[in-house]
């Protein structure tokens, strides 16, 4: 019997794009920005080497002062990030690539000493995460955030529209929105982060205003063919939680499929080590239960490799499969996988150290 044909190598339209292939370079922060959030030379090529891709989301990039919230991660809201990210851009688009910009705002996910302009975090309600955050003096614990106002939610929106602008000033394709991970998009989601008592609180819809208003005002601002989305249902990273996840993410998922946007990124739980999410203690599909809720292009991430990428595509639970940690190692990937050659391992210890080593020296087949 012949082996099924690969669909992970096939192009695909989505939104706005015609991609080469179905693999997508997941978002990768890599603290390697300097001290006024610009990417540099280095970014350029390492972008450049993984534009094989169908499609890349570049790393998380804030969309604001007020969003940053670690060490060394980019912006897009000057003028000099704009031009810092076109030769970013230019390099994906010389070597025939696409590729969209992670839209970033961490909430609660931050600390003063590791913002460009020093100031208390803010979120959805005034409920500290649990855990620690890394800053110059060493890890600390998260600070108790401020409750954004109700009239400024409204300005956020602003904010992530103004950065979409920004983001295809600088050459990008298009932006994805970054809703997942306990970030402030994610914090207003959830019951355990939000304890409103405004529009943007109390009952499934409301907690999903935000999130929503923002897809709206990025989708007028470019285009909603060239607006992503991203989410991490069940997730638990960086103290997300909620009384009824299944409830929230039923409507959350809907409402979004709703907007017609270019695609959605969901992220499997398990990836991240979170918790068991499902009411028997086992972990949802969340590929599966995003698809039975979104008819629009999916984008599935979660520790894949190639025989798990290709039966996600081929039961149709994903469109795209999204790769992590083997874009690292490997900048080269679609050609390995495709001629079955192996794999790089990625060092760990370089993930978020400044400098080219662990990012742009792994070697392409050939050694190139």
């Amino acid at each position: 019997m012949a082996a099924a044909a690969s669909r992970l190598f096939e192009p695909i339209e989505v939104g706005a794009w015609t991609l080469r292939n179905r693999m997508a370079m997941a978002p990768l922060t890599r603290s390697r920005a300097d001290s006024e959030g610009l990417p540099s030379d280095l970014h350029a090529t390492y972008y450049g080497q993984r534009a094989g891709a169908g499609l890349i989301v570049a790393e998380a990039t804030q969309i604001s002062p007020e969003g940053q919230g670690y060490l060394r991660t980019p912006g897009i809201y000057s003028e000099a990030q704009i031009g810092a990210w076109r030769r970013v851009t230019d390099a994906v688009h010389r070597g025939g690539g696409t590729i969209v910009l992670q839209l970033w705002h961490v909430g609660r996910i931050a600390h003063p000493a590791n913002r460009i302009v020093a100031a208390p975090p803010v979120g959805p309600s005034p409920i500290a995460a649990a855990g620690t955050i890394f800053t110059p003096d060493g890890l600390v614990p998260f600070p108790t955030p401020r409750a954004l106002a109700t009239d400024v939610c409204a300005r956020v929106a602003d904010d992530y529209a103004a950065a979409a602008r920004n983001a295809l000033r600088a050459g990008f394709d298009g932006v994805e929105i970054h809703g997942a991970n306990g970030y402030l998009l994610d914090a207003f989601l959830h019951d355990g982060s939000n304890r409103r008592d405004d529009r943007y609180g109390g009952s499934v819809e409301n907690r999903t205003r935000l999130l929503v208003e923002v897809v709206e005002a990025v989708a007028a601002a470019i285009g909603a063919d060239r607006t992503g989305a991203r989410l991490s249902p069940f997730g638990s990273f960086n103290d997300a939680s909620d009384s009824d996840p299944a409830a929230l993410f039923d409507h959350v998922i809907r409402r979004l499929d709703r907007l017609d946007i270019a695609y959605l990124h969901v992220i499997k739980p398990e990836v991240s080590g979170d918790r068991s999410a499902g009411p028997d203690g086992s972990v949802v599909d969340v590929p599966r239960f995003a698809r039975q809720r979104f008819a629009g292009r999916l984008i599935v991430a979660g520790g894949y490799d190639k025989a798990a990428a290709e039966r996600e595509l081929a039961a149709g639970t994903a469109d795209l499969v999204a790769f992590g940690r083997a874009f690292i190692a490997n900048p080269d990937l679609p050609e390995r996988l495709k001629v079955g050659a192996a794999l790089t391992a990625a060092d760990r210890t370089t993930f978020y150290t400044p400098g080219p080593k662990g990012y742009i020296d792994y070697p392409a087949l050939g050694g190139a």
